[in-house]
């Protein structure tokens, strides 16, 4: 069987409908965390990751950290980004999200830093290609941002952020289309997780009635997302990066 793997930055980077989305196109979803809750707090930790060439694909998850921040987190943050670069030149398709498109974007030969404000919510995007990248609605919730790589196209955008770029097999998005009630009620039960986003003038119980509202709509914009990654992104030609 086919295996995608997902890594998991924290201990909660549940995959909603991408994990359902690629289970219907028959691959073994399997998981790697990161940081662990019992470092949570103290991240930095050392980690051993898999051999990502016995997996068919790779996604990087969200993180509560920053993809430029070596001091932090760099005992594993390093290691990932040259190992992910490894497998983007070998023509491993990769699907970066949120803070794993910003990775993908470090990476490839671009950057990251902290945007002006933060972008937390469902937004509407504009797209340069609505048949692999929709409108939406997708879910926000970053305060980075990145500069894509040169040899990248970009798809997608809001006036804060790139949301979306393809360089040979790798899809990097910045928005988080993993977001059902289940994954946001673990990330509202982080601590100061909903102290967090009323900080940025979101009102919680509008958010979960929201999201609950557009589960229909938003579960089949993901499992679009991966459709269309798996048949456009993931057999594009292989283009390296030095």
């Amino acid at each position: 069987m086919k295996k995608v793997l997902f890594i998991e930055h924290d201990h909660v980077s549940l995959g909603g409908p991408i994990w359902r989305a690629f289970e219907a196109r028959g691959y073994a979803v399997e998981r790697f965390l990161v940081v662990p809750e019992s470092s949570y707090s103290a991240p930095n930790v050392t980690v051993t990751f898999p051999n990502f060439s016995d997996f068919d694909i790779i996604v990087p998850m969200g993180a509560p950290y920053g993809a430029y921040e070596d001091d932090r987190i760099g005992n594993w943050l390093t290691p990932e980004l040259a190992a992910l670069k490894v497998a983007h030149n070998a023509g491993q398709p990769i699907l970066g999200i949120c803070f794993g498109g910003q990775m993908m974007a470090r990476t490839l030969g671009g950057s990251v830093a902290r945007a002006p404000r933060a972008e937390l919510g469902w937004y509407t995007i504009d797209t340069d290609d609505e048949t692999l990248i929709g409108s939406g609605p997708w879910f926000e919730y970053h305060w980075d941002r990145w500069v894509s790589p040169p040899q990248a196209t970009e798809i997608a955008r809001t006036d804060l952020a790139v949301q979306a770029f393809t360089l040979g097999r790798t899809l990097a998005l910045q928005f988080h289309p993993e977001i059902d009630p289940v994954v946001l009620e673990e990330w509202l039960a982080m601590e100061g997780g909903c102290a967090e986003v009323e900080a940025e003038g979101v009102d919680v119980s509008d958010l979960r009635a929201q999201t609950k509202a557009l589960q229909p709509i938003t579960d089949q914009n993901a499992f679009d997302l991966v459709n269309n990654f798996l048949d456009r992104v993931a057999t594009a030609p292989v283009m390296s990066v030095a």
